[in-house]
């Protein structure tokens, strides 16, 4: 065999080999995708800047931040009782990058409340967890002269329709702990909507109203002067910031229980690597002391849970406050 010969093989090898090169060269480059998440999160509030909800979402996302090594950065979207922000978030790019702070009542309540909201949020979002939760607290002026719940409602079933509870407007949280109490004791009070919370305590220490439903936060001072008077936290639970304070339930009502909570939803179709990353560094951020500390301050427990456990609350929620709704004929539209 001549030298040519035996070279023909070591040359077709070594042609094809040059061909494979150039053919993997002419092949654009693959990536591979860099792990959640890669650039900064928006989170939208659906209050304005200054607020308690505000400030919570302001401490989640900080401390979520830290977890997540990447900006979170407060997109407060107010009005519409929130539906502005919850339509905007909603139509947000379901990529893990648009998170919603989520309460019971943009989640809950709304859906009821507002005939015009265009969308479900049920249908419109995936769950990442649920955040924190507070209670209302029902107090009353001193000049009532009621020492508990029991005498309280003896007193409106020996006058139906003189006594008056106060709120913060139509569909607000401490409204609808109203209708809910009115509902469940069967008695016959009347609802006074005022323009915020702030107004209806003016006329409730003024004795203008009968009583009204507010948060523990903003009752402990006023309890504690004197002030007011504690009859029962709405929650399930004693307050610890009210520890003597009764629940509802335990005062007579059992089952009665308006919680109001917060958490953080996504977009719907927000991949499933994204919630979970999501979901664990929440629970993480929830179990530091000064987040609980900080939450505290703000009158709120913290609320750690699975994403499967905050939609079943959401469910439960919003069937109860739709036939509050329906029952009482609320509506802000």
């Amino acid at each position: 065999m001549t030298s040519i010969a035996r070279r023909r093989p070591l040359l077709a090898t070594a042609l094809i080999t040059a061909l494979g090169l150039t053919a993997l060269a002419a092949v654009p480059p693959v990536h591979a995708a860099g792990a959640y998440p890669e650039k900064p999160i928006r989170l939208v509030v659906p209050f304005p800047a200054g607020g308690p909800t505000d400030a919570m979402a302001r401490l989640i996302g900080q401390r979520l931040s830290q977890q997540l090594s990447q900006p979170v950065v407060i997109d407060n979207r107010g009005g519409a009782g929130g539906t502005i922000a919850t339509e905007a978030a909603a139509a947000a790019t379901p990529d893990g990058y648009t998170l919603f702070f989520s309460t019971t009542g943009t989640m809950a309540i709304n859906p009821s409340l507002y005939r015009t909201m265009k969308v479900d949020p049920l249908r419109a979002f995936d769950a990442v967890g649920s955040v924190a939760a507070t209670e209302n607290v029902l107090v009353v002026p001193p000049s009532l002269g009621v020492g508990n719940l029991q005498e309280l409602i003896a007193l409106a079933r020996r006058k139906p329709g003189s006594l008056t509870f106060g709120s913060a407007g139509n569909g607000s949280s401490n409204h609808l702990s109203g209708e809910l109490f009115k509902s469940m004791a069967g008695i016959d009070i009347v609802h006074v909507p005022y323009k915020g919370s702030s107004a209806a305590f003016t006329d409730l220490l003024g004795g203008r109203i009968s009583m009204m439903f507010d948060t523990v936060s903003s009752q402990v001072q006023y309890l504690n002067a004197g002030k007011v008077k504690a009859l029962g936290v709405t929650g399930p639970a004693r307050s610890e910031a009210l520890p003597k304070v009764p629940t509802i339930a335990e005062s007579g009502l059992p089952g009665f229980d308006v919680t109001i909570w917060f958490g953080l939803s996504a977009p719907k179709g927000t991949p499933p690597d994204a919630l979970a990353r999501l979901n664990g560094d929440l629970q993480k951020v929830l179990a530091q002391p000064e987040v609980r500390a900080q939450l505290a301050q703000l009158g709120a427990r913290p609320l750690p849970g699975t994403p499967q456990a905050f939609t079943g609350l959401i469910q439960r929620d919003t069937a109860k406050w739709s036939a509050v709704i329906k029952a009482s004929g609320a509506t802000v539209d």
